[in-house]
């Protein structure tokens, strides 16, 4: 993905609010199976990170993304945004690299 590509996803990004919310317990398989689940219908998924939560919001993030097989579009603060484009009917159509 291109830093052009990745920021016109940041900018649909900034007006969505978080999907899911990742809180003390961290990374755990029912939050991944959640996030995969989402991909079914949405291309673009922001995560929240909780105060509670130890870990990196960076490292979640790469985790997520591996295990979902999608990627991570900007780590802000606490909060995530994931893209993976629907291979079949894609919605979000990226700038030409």
């Amino acid at each position: 993905m291109t830093s052009k590509q990745r920021a016109y996803l940041r900018g649909l990004a900034s007006t969505l609010e978080p999907v899911f919310q990742v809180g003390k317990s961290s990374v755990t398989p029912e939050v991944t199976q959640a996030v995969a689940e989402a991909f079914n219908n949405r291309e673009l998924i922001k995560i929240s990170v909780l105060k509670n939560c130890m870990d990196d919001p960076r490292a979640i993030a790469e985790v997520i993304a591996e295990r979902t097989h999608s990627q991570v579009v900007q780590v802000i603060g606490k909060k995530i945004v994931l893209y993976k484009p629907d291979k079949k009917n894609p919605k979000i159509i990226l700038p030409i690299k």
